[in-house]
């Protein structure tokens, strides 16, 4: 007899349990849509990208200079085939979900800069994530220092200020409230490296879940919500706000014994949590139901 085929989740958690090198970031993200897009060809997506690199590879010369990697990768993603910042609908879902960014051509900074990396990684660019406040971008490592570059417009590469302002649009200009760090440092003397390092992809993962926890949230879609702090949980089991989260979701799904473990889970975690009488009167409502079911 034959085991019985794995679920979504137990093929996302087995992809992500693996050393954050060898964590196929791709396939993870096309993975996270099967949530939505049940039955989603995933090997079909990964062929596409793969498709699309070979034809990319054949414009480059085996000894291109690294800056004529660059140019050639922009020219194809942004030119020949069209994938831009969708900034008029920035917080559509599909625009989080890898399957549907290469179907329209449309995505936010952090899935553009996915593919952006899935294609450089195919023509030999060193490039890395980079959970930049706000908005996402991409480090190249060079001789002479490091190149940042912002797919969502284009591939555009970043300048020392353009860096600076798009900190100063995020962080108060009196950095006193800023808890990283340069904790009380003004923003445009805080050091920008520490802000550009590399993204493993565990990381990267959580962004992009983060990202469709706000929108789901937002909207009220419970199901959408619970499926995405399903992942969350597989991607960061230590994060143990997530858990109290789902608790809540469960909670409100009427799910009263996931709801009472997952808020017992994030009290023994967090027992001087801020909100730590509000979650244990939950505890206590919680227990009472589900002592009615027995």
């Amino acid at each position: 007899m034959s085991a019985p085929e794995s679920g979504p989740l137990e093929r996302f958690a087995m992809l992500v349990s693996r050393a954050d090198g060898e964590i196929d970031l791709a396939r993870a993200c096309l993975q996270v849509a099967e949530d939505v897009y049940p039955g989603l060809d995933v090997d079909g997506y990964l062929g596409e990208i793969e498709r699309f690199a070979n034809r990319l590879r054949a414009r480059l010369a085996p000894d291109a200079a690294i800056e004529d990697r660059v140019i050639a990768l922009n020219d194809f993603l942004f030119g020949d085939l069209g994938f831009r910042g969708n900034a008029d609908n920035y917080y559509d879902p599909r625009n989080s979900y890898l399957n549907e960014v290469l179907d329209r051509r449309a995505g936010i900074p952090l899935t553009l800069s996915v593919l952006y990396m899935e294609f450089g990684r195919r023509i030999d660019l060193p490039l890395e994530g980079v959970s930049f406040p706000g908005h996402f971008l991409v480090r190249l490592p060079m001789r002479g220092g490091t190149l940042v570059l912002d797919p969502f417009a284009g591939g555009a590469p970043q300048s020392g200020d353009e860096l600076r302002e798009r900190l100063k649009s995020v962080i108060p200009h009196a950095a006193g409230d800023w808890k990283g760090p340069a904790h009380g440092v003004a923003v445009a003397d805080l050091p920008l490296d520490q802000f550009l390092e590399p993204a493993s992809k565990r990381q990267i993962l959580a962004r992009l879940l983060r990202n469709l926890k706000g929108i789901y949230r937002e909207k009220g879609n419970l199901e959408r919500l619970l499926q995405v702090l399903n992942r969350m949980i597989v991607v960061a089991p230590e994060a143990a706000g997530e858990r109290r989260d789902r608790g809540h979701v469960y909670q409100r799904l009427e799910c009263w014994r996931p709801a009472l473990d997952d808020l017992m889970d994030y009290l023994a975690r967090e027992p001087d949590a801020a909100d730590a009488h509000e979650v244990r009167a939950r505890v206590v409502e919680l227990s009472q139901r589900c002592a009615r079911l027995n």
